[in-house]
């Protein structure tokens, strides 16, 4: 494959790495080539500079596992990619976590986490991958693509990771009795900014179930000879449309039933 300017996939992950570098956004090549193998194999170029000086691999991003996210971006399908462990911020304080530097046209979404407190074998059913969960969390997912509008296809932004920049982790989903949530598909979550609500969603609308969408995971990885570990956060997909991010904004995500402690926030995004 090549795309339209004579590049190979290298050339194009070594593209995105400059303009990432940069903090330059690129005009998307729509009328490429690429295959989806290719797409994840420039993903892993692309990503392996961020896990070597972030700390190694602490994770996975889901994308696109919901109806309502697909339809904002234009793909048809979902997609995942490696989490770096300096991408995922602590957000369990009432102070939230602090997007200091590394984005550039960014925005944010709401999503359900989990943190597994076992290794998924490739064939596990989907029992299995739920009994591998320690704990489920809310959690903010700021997205910053390098492609200029985040005017790309399904191919585009798998290759550029999934627009993945940083993880902002929540406590956990817990009950008023402190047990933990088990069911997962009938979440209500508001997504709030500068304390105005402007999004609602649903946890079933990861696949149906959070649990399915890590499942969905555990599988694709398993035909890449990868596999799920204990101590991975794992994202399950956006709930909502993502909304636009801006210096000095608050934005928050909060469980409005069933669970009674579950907030999280970005406490302000920094230039």
């Amino acid at each position: 494959m090549t795309d339209p300017d004579g590049a190979e996939p290298e050339e194009l992950a070594h593209r995105i790495i400059a303009a990432r570098a940069e903090s330059r956004v690129l005009p998307a090549p729509l009328d490429h080539a690429l295959s989806s193998a290719e797409a994840y194999s420039i993903q892993e170029l692309v990503l392996a500079p961020r896990m070597t000086t972030g700390g190694g691999r602490g994770g996975w991003k889901l994308g696109y596992t919901s109806a309502v996210m697909r339809e904002q971006m234009g793909v048809a399908e979902p997609n995942y990619g490696p989490l770096a462990r300096a991408m995922i911020l602590d957000g369990s304080t009432s102070e939230g976590a602090v997007v200091s530097a590394g984005v550039t046209q960014p925005k944010v979404e709401p999503e359900i986490a989990a943190v597994l407190g076992s290794d998924v074998v490739p064939e596990a059913t989907l029992d299995e991958v739920r009994a591998s969960v320690q704990s489920w969390h809310l959690a903010l997912e700021i997205v910053d693509s390098v492609w200029e509008g985040y005017r790309f296809d399904w191919a585009l932004n798998t290759a550029d990771g999934s627009s993945a920049a940083f993880v902002v982790l929540g406590p956990a989903l817990l009950h008023e009795d402190g047990q933990d949530v088990i069911d997962l598909s009938t979440i209500d979550i508001e997504l709030s900014r500068n304390g105005e609500p402007l999004a609602q969603g649903r946890s079933d609308a990861a696949m149906g179930d959070p649990v399915r969408a890590l499942h969905w995971l555990s599988q694709r990885l398993a035909d890449r000879g990868e596999v799920l570990m204990a101590g991975d956060v794992v994202i399950t997909g956006g709930l909502t449309k993502a909304i636009d991010l801006a210096v000095n904004d608050v934005v928050s995500a909060q469980v409005t039933q069933p669970v009674a402690y579950a907030d999280v926030a970005v406490a302000v995004l920094r230039s």
